[in-house]
């Protein structure tokens, strides 16, 4: 898209002759206790407990492999690098002071709720470690643990300070990325009164700062887990845990990402979702007026919900993506080099936490090759930024298949297999062209610049009905083309492992679940990248209701819609993507779970029998589970929304002067409501998804000990595992697509197509937009976050089962 000179280079003429009105909401800012706690120490001695600390984290590096320091020296950098970019997104102006008012409202609003969510999943939380604790502290134990003399009590402290720490990580993944939106919006705002280029640039390392952050915070969080276990327990030392099971031990930090993520995203997903809702029908449909039009007494609340939504839970869940992935990777690698006899097993354990050391290298090298604003005295059109983000994309493409490349040289070239090292190159090759393929799919079938959604708007003109039909049928279709590609993916990269030469002592090739494991470290070896581009979406949407609500030119409005259209096609990118690396990690943890029960169990545990009427069963309610998970995410959506419709409405008919610009809309009332609403919905689906594998598991376990069935607990969640996987990526992929492409049909025909805005065509796409809102920002980014976080419940309360 080409957008003309005076937009490019600012000439935006004279401010629109109405009055103002805008929000005060603020009170004292929201930091939480760990950063208060740093800020109240004196400078000095921060400084003096920051070297230690350093000095600490390099010591159990050194002594557990230079693999360790090479990974604790590039997150290191990769924080620094992320420091700049926060600097220089902080150097720009805020705009005039009604934008500044604005910002400052959405700021307060977004920090309250996040104190107040993330205090209630900090309590559930701990409440689960105390369960956690009594199970570990009566289940059996394994063989190698018998061996090395890890005890009960210490393998139950380990598994419980792994699950906390995983939980504060996702939880401070989450608050970086919920900071930076909230205070580069206004300032992406201001840059577009300038220039468009600039307001993007200012986007994306907005983005690029909580992306480097959030995926340095999942390896280095892994590498001192490992680091200090290895050390602690003494491994290799004689009698001690062999380096190969030491993987295991880090479960509870994956379960714990998992569990704060999904109510993050549930929680976020619910608030966003019920005010976006809310002040669409009545403000758009009812009203006819604008999208964050400053009128609209939900309008506050709708952005607030970008950075609750958008960002602080999509911070926890690529944090959760990558470290379910790193984990699974690292036990499957432990597994084959035990099995192989591979002489130093540590390459194969620790190639992924290498894997995302250079995710952060070429995802920075990226980011930085957008380049600045041009040269204001030039006239020349704004190049589509869609265009600009994927030249971006490209070259992090480039340089993670050279990377990837002599990562693998380095760390998996054994002289028992010398060639395994090519193998699994190409294994990572199909998992890069794999994430590729996927941010296309979805493009194609999210973004109005291609015949899908077109059609979708074009159905809009034959009335609200039409659209709905058309969008459920598309987002159908849609499931068809990811599904095929994830199958093409997951057979060539097994069968890549298993002719990579590595063998087991009876001579059975023993690769191909790692080749598989590798495929996901491939498409996940552009994460910061792709959270870049994610967290451009929300950022960019606030900046245009920034815009409108202080009342911006249209020349204005024009740059940020351009923006927010693309961002809508980056978030559904995105989630597409982190559909299709569940996919593959869920897979991965679902053999390890396989190993861990032949573990406790001490006998082979390798296949699962449907025809077993009890485990045909497990696999119905899997798939119940997702249809059930899904209703209740979607139908919290539409029970907040009618009281923010209830409140707005009242709003209206109460205050007639709302309309004229004489009085003044209560924007705080609609931010309680949905705040309060979204906290109390959120916990029967997340309870529903905790539940339900454990009392599966426990009540066929009692079963099978009646009838002489002992794995009969295991093989009944096996299956609930195994559907509940498959249903959920069918249904994920349906409401994501289905919601971003009536996002974007109505986007279209707010450029000017088919009537425009207010037009008959135009509120037929709002119906189907709002109607698409849940399935997009809620159910689905929360299905991908459940099928992950299954598997690692299952891999940490397996014991339950047995």
């Amino acid at each position: 898209m080409m957008m003309g000179d005076d937009v490019e280079n600012g000439n935006l003429g004279p401010y629109l002759d109405r009055p103002r009105t805008f929000p005060n909401m603020c009170s004292k800012p929201y930091t939480p206790l760990i950063f208060r706690i740093l800020r109240g120490i004196n400078v000095r001695v921060l400084v003096i407990l920051l070297f230690l600390g350093f000095g600490y984290v390099f010591y159990i590096g050194a002594s557990t492999s230079p693999i360790i320091v090479f990974v604790f020296s590039v997150c290191i950098v990769s924080f620094l690098l992320s420091i700049y970019l926060t600097k220089w997104v902080l150097s720009k102006d805020e705009g005039p002071p009604e934008m500044a008012q604005i910002s400052e409202a959405i700021r307060d609003g977004a920090e309250g709720f996040f104190k107040t969510q993330y205090g209630t999943i900090s309590k559930m939380a701990l409440l689960l470690a105390l369960v956690i604790l009594s199970i570990y502290l009566f289940r059996n134990t394994t063989p190698q643990q018998e061996s090395s003399g890890l005890g009960r009590a210490t393998s139950a402290c380990i598994t419980v300070a792994a699950f906390l720490l995983g939980a504060l990580c996702s939880g401070v993944a989450g608050y970086v990325g919920m900071w930076v939106s909230v205070r580069a919006n206004v300032r992406v705002s201001s840059a577009a009164r300038r220039s468009a280029r600039e307001a993007l640039l200012i986007a994306v390392r907005a983005g690029g700062f909580s992306a480097l952050v959030v995926v340095g915070m999942a390896v280095i969080g892994i590498a001192i887990l490992y680091a200090t276990f290895y050390v602690w327990l003494g491994v290799h030392s004689p009698g001690s845990m062999k380096v190969t099971d030491l993987p295991l031990l880090l479960v509870g930090y994956g379960f714990g990402a998992s569990f704060v993520a999904l109510f993050a995203q549930l929680g976020g997903g619910i608030y966003t979702k019920a005010a976006d809702v809310g002040a669409d029908l009545v403000g758009k449909v009812e009203q006819g007026i604008p999208e964050d039009d400053p009128r609209n007494p939900a309008v506050i609340a709708d952005l607030v919900g970008d950075n609750v939504g958008d960002c602080a839970a999509r911070g926890a869940d690529l944090f959760e993506s990558i470290a379910a992935e790193i984990i699974s990777a690292m036990i499957l690698g432990g597994t084959m080099a035990q099995r192989c006899k591979i002489e130093d097993p540590s390459g194969f354990i620790l190639f992924p936490l290498v894997v995302h050391s250079f995710d952060l290298v070429v995802s920075s090298i990226g980011i930085l090759s957008i380049r600045g604003t041009r040269d204001s005295n030039v006239k020349v059109p704004l190049e589509d930024p869609m265009t600009i983000l994927q030249k971006g994309y490209s070259v992090t493409i480039i340089l993670a298949v050279l990377t990837f490349f002599g990562s693998t040289r380095w760390l998996l070239y054994t002289e028992q297999a010398p060639s395994a090292w090519l193998n699994f190159s190409l294994c990572g090759l199909v998992g890069i062209i794999t994430a590729y393929v996927f941010v296309w799919i979805t493009k194609y079938y999210t973004d109005y610049k291609h015949e899908p959604v077109r059609t979708l708007a074009l159905s809009s003109s034959t009335g609200h009905g039409t659209n709905i039909i058309a969008g459920v049928s598309l987002g159908l279709e849609s499931t068809a083309l990811p599904v095929l590609v994830i199958s093409v993916s997951i057979i060539s990269a097994f069968w890549l492992g298993h002719t990579s030469g590595l063998v087991d002592k009876t001579g059975s090739p023993t690769g191909g679940l790692f080749g598989t494991a590798v495929a996901t470290m491939g498409m996940l070896s552009t994460a910061a990248y792709i959270l870049t581009m994610d967290m451009f979406g929300p950022i960019a949407d606030n900046a245009g209701g920034i815009v409108e609500m202080s009342q911006q030119p249209d020349s204005v409005r024009e740059i940020t819609d351009v923006l927010d259209a693309v961002g809508n096609t980056t978030k559904a990118t995105t989630k597409g993507f982190a559909i299709g690396s569940a996919a593959l990690a869920s897979f991965l943890l679902f053999s390890a779970y396989m190993d861990e029960v032949s573990s406790f169990a001490r006998e082979p545990f390798k296949q699962v029998d449907i025809a077993i009427p009890e485990v045909f069963i497990g696999g119905l309610l899997g798939s119940m589970l997702i249809f059930l998970f899904s209703a209740w995410a979607c139908a919290a959506v539409g029970r907040t929304a009618q009281e923010v419709v209830k409140e707005v409405r009242r709003q209206f008919i109460e205050r007639p002067g709302i309309m004229d610009y004489k009085e003044k809309p209560d924007y705080g009332r609609c931010v309680a409501i949905v705040a309060s609403a979204s906290l109390r919905e959120m916990i029967k689906p997340g309870a529903l998804a905790i539940v339900s594998p454990i009392v599966v598991g426990f009540l066929f376990r009692v079963l099978g000990h009646y009838t002489g069935h002992p794995l009969l607990g295991a093989k009944v969640v096996a299956a609930l595992l195994m559907f509940a996987t498959v249903s959920g990526i069918l249904m994920a992929l349906f409401l994501n697509t289905a919601g971003g492409a009536w996002d974007n049909a109505k986007k279209f025909i707010e450029t000017g197509a088919l009537g425009g805005k207010g037009s008959e065509s135009h509120k037929a796409a709002v119906t189907g937009d709002t109607v698409g809102d849940p399935f997009k920002d809620t159910a689905g980014p929360s299905l991908h976050v459940l099928i992950k976080m299954l598997a690692t419940i299952t891999l940490v309360m397996a014991p339950v089962f047995l």
